[in-house]
């Protein structure tokens, strides 16, 4: 996939699509810091497009699935290497039909599936910020998480999640 430049102030959107079972839709990644561990579908915004627009994006091309954005769950800021400030909005989405299939997008994920919050929770190769999702309690307002360090890969000297 080609790199484009972000310029110094980034702006992505990640989506943590719930289905009837309550399972989470997750992917796992083949690139960056997050190569091989399971995450939300996210990307950053294009021009043109709203942030929920482009979490709605995110998700159907890289598991083929659709949503609709339900409302914002959590957002996570960060500056890496003292000169990137990287951002990314957390969403709550529901699938647009139950009929759909997950058809994951081969060039950016190993796989996508529905898996539970507590299956999540346990797996050595989940995201850290899936990890404190899953074992907060949706609904309690956004609250600071700081003192995390998501992996010395991504070069952050600042990182601070609200959930």
């Amino acid at each position: 996939m080609a790199k484009k430049d972000r310029g110094k102030v980034w702006l992505g959107v990640s989506g943590l699509v719930i289905n009837h079972l309550n399972e989470w839709l997750v992917v796992k990644k083949r690139y960056g810091g997050l190569d091989g561990k399971w995450s939300f579908p996210a990307g950053f915004v294009e021009p043109g497009e709203t942030i929920d627009q482009a979490v709605c994006r995110e998700v159907q091309e890289e598991t083929g699935i659709e949503t609709m954005v339900q409302g914002l769950v959590g957002f996570r800021t960060g500056v890496i290497r003292g000169e990137i400030s990287d951002n990314m909005a957390i969403f709550i989405c529901e699938e647009t039909s139950r009929e759909q299939l997950i058809i994951p997008q081969l060039k950016e994920v190993y796989e996508a599936k529905w898996m539970s919050p507590v299956e999540l929770s346990q797996d050595p190769h989940t995201s850290v910020m899936i990890h404190e999702l899953a074992t907060k309690t949706l609904g309690q307002g956004l609250q600071v998480i700081e003192g995390i360090n998501p992996g010395d890969v991504f070069g952050y000297t600042s990182y601070k999640m609200y959930f």
